[in-house]
């Protein structure tokens, strides 16, 4: 892998992270496709908490977005992680990790309570997330919804996602 740098996203990257995102999702058999209309809707929304992306000396060759989670039991400061993309010819080559690593070192910087995602908990295990009962997402198979807790206690109860998920 050459360099990279991380920083967060500014006015003007919209247009690559779209393509991107929709580059990166396209063969991923678990996707929808829509992963890109995600992106831009929580954008629009307000919703993108966080917005990250690497650069090698020539281009975005990442992204990563994290948007607030509600919580039934009230418990605030809580984040879902995803869509992470990588352009698919970068794949394997630690670009994804860096981006992961270095949200989650943001949120944590940031005084966040903990993040969310669904996802492979093979892949996601390695940043620490892990699969707990008491937080519930409905619908996926529940192995595949994870969390990391950041500062505290785990919450109990139902996470809602930004009002985007649902639109698409």
């Amino acid at each position: 892998m050459s360099a990279i740098t991380i920083r967060p996203e500014r006015p003007g990257d919209e247009a690559t992270i779209h393509r991107l995102t929709e580059a990166a999702f396209r063969d991923m058999p678990f996707s929808e496709g829509d992963e890109q209309h995600l992106v831009d809707a929580l954008r629009r929304d307000g919703d993108l908490a966080l917005s990250l992306v690497a650069e090698d000396a020539a281009r975005i060759v990442g992204h990563i977005a994290f948007s607030r989670v509600t919580i039934s039991d009230g418990t605030p400061d809580w984040y879902d992680l995803g869509p992470v993309s990588v352009w698919p010819e970068l794949h394997r080559q630690g670009i994804g990790s860096a981006l992961i690593l270095h949200g989650i070192a943001t949120l944590r910087e940031r005084g966040a309570a903990g993040i969310v995602l669904l996802g492979s908990p093979v892949y996601y295990g390695r940043f620490g997330f892990r699969h707990e009962p008491q937080l519930r997402y409905p619908g996926p198979p529940p192995e595949y919804f994870q969390c990391l807790v950041l500062t505290g206690e785990l919450p109990h109860g139902e996470v809602t996602y930004a009002p985007a998920f649902r639109a698409l």
